[in-house]
């Protein structure tokens, strides 16, 4: 516990004694603010076993600020090929989508060094409902599993700040066209 004290500090600590050092030793010390991780805690309402985390990246976090979304599906977040992807928002996700604002690409991930990038646009068919909580894609091709791709979109964030939920279920190509959840996106509005 010593060791981040200066000697200075030490030796007002042992004038000073135990109890004066309490008070004296917060208003000496230089503190940085703690700084919160956007995933460093995350609520979910329905939590059930079946959950997964989905990865996104997005442009701001501020209220109605012009934000990019990056809602991506890595290869192993999805097991076979999508026919059709479904995008379900919470109702009091207040923005408003239009189809020319959204866009499929294959996308390569960024990191320390490198930004987060479409790599290849994917031609596809949006379907926007008419209270926008849900967007429907129907790529031209079915999407293949091997490598990540992102459904893009350039909207206004939501006026009220808080936790939105996007949850996203995929239908494969196949005999008997079942829809199946992938997982959830959990974006945060400040």
């Amino acid at each position: 516990m010593f060791k981040r004290f200066s000697r200075f500090h030490l030796r007002k600590l042992a004038t000073i004694g135990l109890v004066g050092a309490t008070t004296l030793v917060p208003a000496t010390m230089p503190f940085e603010t703690a700084k919160a991780s956007p995933s460093f805690f995350e609520y979910r309402w329905d939590n059930s076993t079946k959950y997964k985390r989905l990865y996104y990246l997005q442009g701001s976090r501020e209220r109605r600020d012009r934000s990019t979304y990056y809602l991506v599906l890595k290869p192993n977040d999805r097991r076979t090929a999508i026919l059709k992807l479904k995008i379900k928002f919470p109702e009091y996700f207040d923005s408003r989508i239009s189809t020319n604002k959204l866009s499929l690409c294959q996308v390569s991930l960024g990191g320390m060094l490198a930004r987060t990038r479409c790599k290849k646009k994917i031609p596809a068919v949006f379907e926007v409902s008419k209270d926008p909580s849900q967007i429907e894609v129907f790529p031209d091709t079915p999407i293949p599993v091997e490598d990540s791709y992102a459904i893009v979109m350039k909207i206004f964030n939501p006026t009220q700040a808080g936790m939105y939920q996007l949850n996203a279920s995929v239908q494969s190509p196949g005999d008997v066209p079942v829809s199946s959840y992938i997982g959830t996106w959990n974006i945060d509005i400040d």
